[in-house]
């Protein structure tokens, strides 16, 4: 993996003395290798670049730690892998879909929707139920759940309870509360536009 004529040991130590040109040198060596990571476990919300960045970031922050026990390549990797599993359960921890996730459709449905205009055509019918459904993948499996039958099969509390075993009180709640969270979804949408 190493380059032509690039000594590892000697490229780490001049790093470790704060030399720029090693540095470049070092991340020029690793860029491949730890691109191939970040595009194997890329987040959804996060630019590759970006991501590659807070990699390098943390190599750099944390090289002191790096004995040498095993090849940097392989220490490289784990760093990689780590910083977008971390990056992954970030987002999945506060899911939320941006302006920026939208297709040109659902912006515009959006933005009648925040200015209450005319009545909707069949296209915007179609953008609209797609933008819903985008909005839905943000929240819980079981949110997610319950609102779809809710909302969108129109099925009663009463046939949701059966379906699932919960009672009808724990239905009503998480309803309500996904529901809030959508709420609070779509408001900064429409800030951020």
């Amino acid at each position: 993996m190493a380059e032509a004529g690039l000594d590892m040991a000697a490229c780490l130590e001049r790093v470790r003395q704060r030399d720029e040109e090693a540095s470049r040198a070092l991340v020029r060596e690793l860029f491949p290798l730890v691109m191939k990571i970040v595009r194997s476990h890329l987040p959804r919300r996060t630019d590759e670049e970006d991501l590659a960045q807070m990699v390098f970031s943390k190599v750099f922050a944390h090289l002191d730690q790096y004995a040498g026990a095993v090849p940097l390549e392989h220490w490289v990797s784990r760093v990689a892998v780590n910083t977008c599993l971390n990056q992954l359960r970030s987002e999945k921890c506060r899911p939320e879909l941006r302006w920026a996730d939208l297709n040109e459709d659902e912006a515009e449905v959006l933005e009648r929707a925040g200015a209450l205009s005319k009545e909707a055509d069949p296209a915007e019918h179609l953008a609209a139920r797609d933008l819903a459904h985008k909005m839905l993948e943000t929240l819980s499996p079981k949110d997610r759940l319950i609102l779809t039958m809710l909302d969108l099969e129109e099925r009663s509390v009463e046939e949701i309870r059966q379906c699932t075993g919960w009672n009808a009180s724990l239905i009503k709640v998480r309803a309500f509360r996904a529901r809030m969270r959508l709420r609070k979804q779509f408001a900064r949408m429409m800030e951020a536009e």
